[in-house]
C-alpha cells in the first residue's frame, strides 16, 4: 500500500473521533459459535424480541410481493394510512422509518445543533445518548431515583435553569415503560414535561404490554411531543426494521425535507400493513407475554436472591441481592450482573448486562415462549443450589 501524506483520519468530525460506538448485544450466529452449541439449543432472552415472531398473513404478504425489484414508495403512503386506521389519527402526523431509530436520528438532525443540549434520563434505552452523541450535542443525564422513576423536579432545573450547560435544552428523551427496567411514566408528570419549553420525545416501544394507552393522540394538543413507536416488538418485525413517529404537524413538515426517501423498504411495509390488518394475532401475543411475564417474575421473586422490578413490558429487570446470592456470583473479580450473566450463558440461555452505573448487580430477562421459562428456572435453580 502506498504510503499517504495527508492525515486522512484528521479530516472526520473531532467530535466523531472522540466518540465511543453504541453497544450491541454479540450477534447470535457468533455466540452459538463460542458457546459450541447449534443456534436451536439457545434460549435467547437478551434483546426484547417478539418470541413468536410475525403474524402469518405477514410472512405471506412478503411471499406474494412482487415489488421488492422497485423502490419504495417515498411518501409511504399505504403504510401510513394503516397506521392511522390503526391510531385514529390522520395520517399527515405519521412518518416511517427504518425503525425507530432513524426517527430519533431523523428528529437529532432536525433540531440539534452542535453544542445544543439534550437530556437523557439514565438508566435508559442507550440510543438517546448515542444520537445526542452523534449531532454533537451537550449532553445532560438527569439521573432517575432509585426506583427509575424520574426525578421531573431535577428535569425542570435542567431546562429552567441551565447554568451548568449553557443553552436551555432543545430536547427531553423519555422511554415509557422504561428499558430497562420497564416502569411507566403517569400522566401528571408526563404534563409538567410537556409545560416545560423543551421537545419531549416519547419512545412508546413497549407501550403494547403496558396498561397504559398511547399518547399518540396527544401530538393534536401539544406543539412539543413526538411519539416513536415500532413493529419491533408487537408485531415480531425486529429483523426488518421498520418502525414510525407521530409528529404535530409543525414538525413533520420539516422532518420530512431531511428524511431518507426509501426507507422502510418494501417487505417492511408490506409485512407492517399485513401485520396491522390481524389484530387477533397481535392480541394474542401480547397476552400470552404477558402472562409469561407474571409467571416469570413470581419464580424470580421466590429465589429469595433476586428482586424484581415491576415491569410493564415485554422483559424484567432483576437486582442480585449480594447478601442473599450464591457464592459464585459474590466473586470479587466481577459485578454480580455479569457474573449472573457468563453463568446463564455457559448453559445455553442469553440475558443482557449492562456495565453501567447502577445497573452492574442487575440482569435484564426478555419474557419467551413458556418452554424458554422453564429453561430459564431450571439454570437458576442450579445456579442457586451450586
Amino acid at each position: 500500500m502506498r504510503p499517504s501524506a495527508i492525515d486522512i483520519e484528521s479530516f472526520i468530525a473531532p467530535h466523531l473521533r472522540q466518540m465511543q460506538p453504541y453497544t450491541p448485544i454479540v450477534p447470535f450466529e457468533v455466540l452459538s459459535k463460542q458457546l459450541g452449541r447449534d443456534a436451536s439449543e439457545i434460549v435467547k432472552l437478551d434483546a426484547n424480541e417478539n418470541p413468536y415472531g410475525p403474524s402469518p398473513q405477514a410472512l405471506e404478504a412478503i411471499a406474494r410481493c412482487n415489488t421488492l425489484h422497485i423502490y419504495p414508495d417515498p411518501d409511504q403512503s399505504a403504510l401510513r394510512e394503516a397506521i392511522a386506521g390503526y391510531l385514529g389519527l390522520p395520517a399527515a402526523h405519521i412518518l416511517c422509518g427504518a425503525g425507530a431509530d432513524e426517527i430519533i436520528d431523523i428528529v437529532g438532525r432536525a433540531f440539534i445543533q452542535p453544542g445544543d443540549a439534550v437530556i437523557d434520563l439514565p438508566p435508559t434505552f442507550g440510543m438517546y445518548r448515542f444520537e445526542s452523541d452523534i449531532v454533537n450535542a451537550s449532553y445532560v443525564p438527569v439521573a432517575r431515583r432509585p426506583d427509575f422513576s424520574i426525578d421531573i423536579d431535577a428535569v425542570c432545573a435542567a431546562i429552567l435553569k441551565p447554568q451548568a450547560h449553557g443553552r436551555p435544552p432543545k430536547l427531553v428523551f423519555v422511554a415509557n415503560p422504561n428499558n430497562p427496567d420497564g416502569s411507566p411514566v403517569g400522566d401528571d408528570d408526563m404534563r409538567r414535561l410537556l409545560d416545560l419549553p423543551a421537545l419531549v420525545v416519547l419512545d412508546e416501544a413497549y407501550i403494547d404490554f403496558s396498561n397504559q394507552p398511547s399518547r399518540a393522540h396527544w401530538v393534536r394538543n401539544y406543539d412539543n411531543l413526538v411519539v416513536l413507536r415500532t413493529f419491533s416488538k408487537l408485531a415480531g418485525l425486529a429483523g426488518l426494521r421498520v418502525g414510525y413517529g407521530v409528529f404535530p404537524l409543525k414538525i413533520i413538515q420539516h422532518l420530512w425535507k431531511i428524511k431518507q426517501p426509501y426507507t422502510p423498504n418494501v417487505a417492511a411495509g408490506v409485512a407492517a400493513i399485513a401485520a396491522l390488518a390481524d389484530p387477533s394475532y397481535l392480541r394474542e401475543t401480547v397476552q400470552r407475554i404477558v402472562a409469561e411475564r407474571e409467571r416469570l417474575g413470581r419464580f424470580l421473586q421466590e429465589l429469595g436472591w433476586l428482586r424484581v422490578y415491576p415491569s410493564q413490558t415485554n422483559f424484567l429487570l432483576c437486582r442480585i441481592d449480594a447478601a442473599q446470592a450464591p457464592g459464585r456470583l459474590r466473586a470479587a473479580d466481577a459485578p454480580p450482573g455479569r457474573q449472573l450473566k457468563l453463568a446463564l450463558q455457559q448453559r445455553g440461555i442469553l440475558v443482557r448486562y449492562f456495565d453501567k452505573d447502577g445497573l452492574r448487580d442487575c440482569v435484564r430477562i426478555s419474557i419467551g415462549k413458556p418452554e424458554h421459562t422453564d429453561a430459564l428456572m431450571s439454570a437458576l435453580r442450579d445456579i442457586g443450589a451450586s
